[in-house]
């Protein structure tokens, strides 16, 4: 049997963000071209814009690595996750000998990057 490729992936675990911070950002950017998904990364203050941004990268680079046949202007962001992984906890102490306890997130954000030609063959077979 012959194996379909699902496209190009790059994945980066344990980053310091929230995931429902940096959710919001990752809805802006699915779905679009390659080129267009980086302007968009590019011109947002948010930190996990910085980090979403690498991953895309990431995996465009891995696609053009693996098929010199691709340009940049053939790739679109097919998948987008962005995944909750462990939290840290550390103890927050306060007055009248309380502790509270500061929790920092982690996410792991991967991402699938494909050929725009395969985005409308996908379509027609729906």
């Amino acid at each position: 049997m012959a194996e379909t490729k699902n496209g190009y992936r790059a994945i980066a675990k344990w980053l310091i963000a929230s995931p429902s911070k940096v959710r919001p950002v990752a809805d802006l950017v699915r779905m679009r071209p390659y080129a267009e998904a980086i302007a968009i990364l590019d011109n947002m203050p948010h930190k996990g814009a910085r980090l979403i941004r690498k991953v895309v990268v990431s995996a465009a680079s891995n696609a053009l690595n693996q098929n010199r046949k691709l340009d940049e202007d053939m790739l679109y962001v097919k998948e987008l996750r962005i995944d909750e992984g462990p939290r840290m906890r550390r103890v927050w102490f306060r007055a009248r000998g309380r502790a509270d306890m500061l929790m920092k997130r982690m996410c792991h954000i991967s991402c699938t990057i494909d050929e725009i030609g395969k985005k409308t063959e996908a379509n027609r077979g729906k």
